[in-house]
């Protein structure tokens, strides 16, 4: 653990900036003594596309966490996101001399030897983890220091990212006055906040839905072992229901919010919407109606996921035990049921856990990456730190069970405008004719 008990995260996202102090006691504990999130500014799908509007926002975030905990920060732990990062396994070997006891240097030997790999100049290593170790053919070791053999092997998950992408939030991290303690991958921070105990001895995906993009990483007995990120988030379900709707991203993100649902069948039956448009005219929308847009855009996102793993990994079904889904877009009702039937595994939400302090705050899906930044800069070797578990987790059933958001995580829905009756739910024409037939309609 490092000598300042005082950790900050800083979550850049593209929708908002979340810093997290944390304070670390003794014996491990984490308190959460300060949070700031503000609207982003200058970033796009995980990357700066305006370097004053993001350094401006930074500093607003930072500003209100430093209010709230009466801490100065000055260096912080930063997430990347985004298709610049790359991610590669690479396996490394090192040869023990007979009768000797393995020690560290030989392990530091094997992990240098997977770094070795051939790399496009214009990367930058982020993060360097090992998987579990083999020693002579024997599997599963977690570490080989002390044990007897004559080859030692690893395998290594090797995190790089573009170096301009990488250059420019840096200096906008700068700009705002930090200093860069280090870079963490979105998906790791994520699922370092919220997998369980029981979790670190399976495989388990973990999915981060931000605004701009899905972070995605698959743990295997509680060492990341892939991510990639999908280029798709809850903002697109936003843009796909101001395009069709003809209202504005800000209205289209409340009715979202409020109303919709990313399976038609867990919408309110009874609810009628009077949608306005930019131009004025008004139109009735039921909320089933909602949901049949918002679907579509939502089991795309799934299914890129399930392409990824499947086309790397093996099919998901088969490889994982379970999906956890945190960030701020699972909160939309009916989400870890369609992922249910996606991924055909059990599907919970996932919040951070295992800390303390202001955990009315913080304890929601949308600060899981803050929160594991937190936790990563603690040990920074990729791994929660065991006190975590051993003084805050409850034992827990040994595979995830599907979980709703809870409701103090969703808006209150606005009373409905009356209907003279209710709408009818029969499986009508397909989207696409629907989709159609609204443009010709409202235009």
């Amino acid at each position: 653990m490092k000598d300042n008990t005082i950790i900050v995260g800083l979550d850049i996202g593209t929708t908002k900036i979340t810093t997290v102090i944390g304070e670390v006691a003794e014996g491990g504990t984490v308190d959460i003594i300060g949070e700031g999130t503000v609207h982003s500014e200058g970033m796009k799908r995980g990357s700066v596309v305006n370097l004053e509007r993001a350094t401006q926002a930074i500093r607003q975030s930072i500003q209100t966490a430093e209010r709230v905990s009466g801490v100065k920060v000055e260096s912080v732990f930063v997430s990347v996101a985004g298709n610049h990062a790359k991610a590669i396994t690479s396996h490394g070997l090192a040869a023990i001399r007979r009768n000797q006891e393995i020690v560290q240097s030989d392990v530091n030997r094997a992990i240098e030897n997977a770094r070795a790999v051939p790399l496009d100049p214009n990367l930058e290593i982020i993060h360097t983890l090992p998987q579990e170790y083999v020693v002579d053919g024997q599997e599963g070791i977690k570490n080989p220091v002390g044990m007897h053999g004559v080859r030692l092997e690893v395998d290594v998950h090797i995190v790089a990212g573009t170096a301009g992408p990488l250059l420019n939030l840096r200096r906008c991290v700068q700009e705002a006055g930090l200093h860069v303690e280090g870079f963490a991958l979105h998906a790791l921070a994520s699922g370092l906040a919220t997998l369980e105990a029981a979790e670190q001895g399976q495989t388990v995906v973990v999915v981060d839905m931000g605004g701009g993009t899905t972070d995605v990483a698959v743990f295997k007995r509680g060492n990341l072992a892939h991510s990639a990120c999908i280029p798709i988030g809850g903002e697109h379900v936003t843009a796909d229901l101001a395009q069709i709707l003809k209202i504005p991203m800000e209205e289209a993100e409340n009715v979202k919010r409020r109303y919709g649902a990313a399976l038609p069948e867990l919408a309110d039956q009874d609810l009628t919407l009077e949608i306005t448009t930019s131009s004025g005219s008004t139109h009735a929308i039921t909320a089933f109606e909602l949901s049949r847009i918002i679907k579509p855009r939502m089991s795309e996102i799934f299914g890129m996921i399930r392409d990824e793993i499947d086309q790397t990994l093996g099919p998901v079904e088969l490889v994982a035990q379970g999906v956890i889904l945190t960030g701020g877009a699972a909160l939309l009702r009916g989400t870890p049921e369609l992922a249910r039937d996606r991924f055909r595994l059990p599907v919970r939400v996932g919040r951070p856990r295992g800390i303390g302090g202001l955990t009315d705050i913080v304890a929601a899906p949308g600060f899981a990456a803050g929160v594991g930044l937190v936790l990563y800069g603690i040990g920074e070797d990729g791994r929660v730190p065991a006190s975590i578990y051993t003084l805050h987790d409850e034992p827990r059933p040994a595979q995830p069970v599907a979980e709703t958001p809870a409701a103090a995580d969703l808006p209150a829905p606005a009373p409905a405008v009356p209907t003279a009756a209710k709408p009818e739910t029969k499986p009508a024409q397909g989207l696409g004719d629907r989709i159609r037939g609204w443009f010709k309609d409202w235009m």
